[in-house]
């Protein structure tokens, strides 16, 4: 266990280390905040650390657990009814309980985003998993729902396009650590079961899809009751001893670990009576996912805490500054910000691996790490970009999509669910605590109470370039392996002239199969030469052999004479 925490808090370090740093110096580099507001940013980087590596330690032992456990047992039922059913009640719960969205109302202003979210991502759910189950090409069904939202976007231009970013955004933090376990193993559980044999690949694309819900629901409810997010302001409390920092603290731990509380009280209660009622887990089970979800409560409270009293004022104070300084200076700044962060989230490294498993290595998860990354800063620079000369969101989205669907029909269709899957990975809890808070500030300053339209909108570019980053990977995959086919005809082009012999070459779209198979024909031939060699070898021996004897007969032959 006490490995297994080490682990844990590394990657916690590593994960807001990075960002912590560059505030220090960014902090430093400019106009200094008071010695004791730094000290608060410091303690609260601390607790974001600590909660970061409780809370993930809770995802291991509990949630995902409870998202498998629950996942297989409603799939195992194989009544499409009671399957829709539960995905609905599940998708609604799970988001309830993610804490990016508690992040994201609070600084919105809009009363019941959260569960307006929630009913959105539930109802999508029902979408996905019909997909599966009818097998229904992801780009096809994707290329409608992106159609309908669009329609929805225009319509929401011309009498409320304020609400617009906060939609988009309200997509990006849906998929969070909370949410990808069990929507990964409800859909895995399904492929399984219902999809039938071959459909492997229509496990990707489900959270893709669940994400279109809450960008649709927010768009309809704004329009309905006109609603405008207002942006929040962080106004800095002064401390003037390291006291008054964690008196600052203590006074917030209370009201956080109750938001934490009413988040995961009903994933607990519904697991609680989906185990009386149906799974039957053992006792030392039951005991792991309940410790783990004390780690989650403790995880998740220290977070939030940390998050309120430290990171939010911080990054709202840096935004400020610098837009001050030099408004033209937030691009660059906010761009390696955000080429840390996709390496501060943990859920960027898992999709990594995941693309190097499903390519055999053809990509590799550094490939995968630097594109994201690349696009990572290439959307906060955007969206800094949108700060300062104000552009509407849609100029950027538009295109975007655009572009994201159209390449949905010349790349390997895994890539398309993976990319999909992909949006709300790198817009996880570091994007919305820092990102938003920083793009907010440095809004306000720009642009007065204008910049409030331009606050929104971050995490929406950021969950739309891995869209395109992916793709083109795919794309790439794509080329590699149509060159791997071309090398493996020219290799076996002799045998396809015997008559009658045909070879499936689709086998060659395989890279690891295509070079065990290259590799064993490449030995069969050196095995044969190496036959011929010897052959060769005791032919020669033999010619000696008899010249030798001709030499001694010619010898004998002159003494004689």
């Amino acid at each position: 266990m006490n490995s297994i925490f080490l682990k844990k808090l590394k990657e916690s370090v590593l994960s807001v280390l990075p960002i912590s740093l560059i505030v220090v110096v960014i902090n430093f580099l400019t106009t200094p905040m008071p010695t004791f507001n730094l000290i608060s940013f410091i303690t609260g980087s601390v607790l974001l650390i600590l909660g970061m590596c409780f809370y993930t330690l809770g995802v291991d032992t509990a949630m995902t657990p409870i998202g498998e456990h629950i996942g297989s047992k409603v799939t195992k039922s194989r009544k499409i009814w009671y399957i829709l059913l539960m995905s609905f009640i599940l998708g609604v719960i799970i988001t309830v309980a993610e804490p990016d969205l508690a992040v994201l109302e609070a600084q919105a202003g809009v009363p019941s985003l959260t569960v307006i979210i929630a009913i959105g991502v539930g109802a999508f759910m029902l979408i996905a998993i019909l997909r599966i189950v009818f097998r229904i090409k992801l780009k096809f069904l994707l290329l409608g729902l992106y159609g309908l939202l669009f329609t929805i976007v225009l319509i929401a231009y011309f009498i409320n396009d304020g609400i617009i970013p906060l939609s988009f955004d309200s997509g990006g933090v849906t998929t969070g650590p909370i949410t990808v376990p069990f929507i990964i193993a409800l859909s895995s559980g399904v492929t399984g079961v219902l999809a039938g044999s071959g459909q492997e690949d229509s496990e990707f694309g489900t959270i893709g899809i669940c994400s279109v819900g809450p960008i649709l629901l927010v768009l309809v409810f704004g329009l309905i009751n006109n609603t405008t997010p207002h942006s929040e302001s962080y106004d800095a409390v002064a401390f003037n001893s390291f006291s008054a920092v964690l008196s600052h603290y203590f006074r917030l731990i209370p009201s956080q670990l109750l938001n934490v509380l009413k988040s995961l009280t009903p994933i607990v209660v519904f697991f609680i009576i989906f185990q009386v009622v149906s799974l039957k887990l053992n006792n030392i089970t039951l005991v792991k996912i309940l410790v783990g979800i004390f780690y989650s409560v403790l995880g998740l409270t220290l977070f939030f805490t940390g998050v309120n009293a430290g990171f939010m004022p911080t990054g709202s104070h840096i935004g400020t500054i610098l837009a001050t300084v030099n408004k033209w200076s937030i691009i660059p700044i906010g761009m390696l910000v955000g080429l840390f962060i996709v390496f501060a989230e943990p859920a960027v490294h898992v999709l990594a691996n995941q693309v190097e498993d499903v390519t055999e290595g053809v990509i590799n998860s550094k490939t995968m790490l630097f594109t994201l990354a690349i696009s990572m800063a290439a959307a906060v620079g955007l969206a800094m970009l949108r700060v300062i000369t104000q552009i509407n969101l849609l100029w950027i989205i538009v295109p975007g999509y655009a572009i994201a669907l159209a390449m949905m029909f010349i790349v390997p269709e895994i890539f398309t669910g993976i990319a999909f899957d992909s949006g709300g990975v790198a817009s996880g809890p570091m994007t919305a605590t820092f990102l938003l808070p920083f793009a907010s500030g440095a809004a306000l300053t720009v642009s007065g109470a204008l910049g409030v339209t331009q606050t929104f909108g971050v995490v929406a570019l950021v969950a739309m370039t891995p869209l395109l980053a992916i793709q083109i990977i795919g794309l790439v995959y794509k080329i590699k392996t149509s060159r791997q086919k071309r090398v493996a005809s020219g290799y076996f082009a002799d045998m396809l002239t015997h008559e009658g012999e045909i070879i499936n070459l689709d086998i060659f779209a395989d890279p690891s199969k295509a070079k065990t198979l290259i590799k064993e024909g490449v030995d069969e031939k050196i095995k044969n030469l190496k036959e011929e060699i010897d052959i060769l070898k005791q032919e020669l021996n033999n010619k000696r052999a008899e010249l030798t004897r001709y030499i001694k007969r010619r010898s004998s032959l002159n003494k004689e004479e």
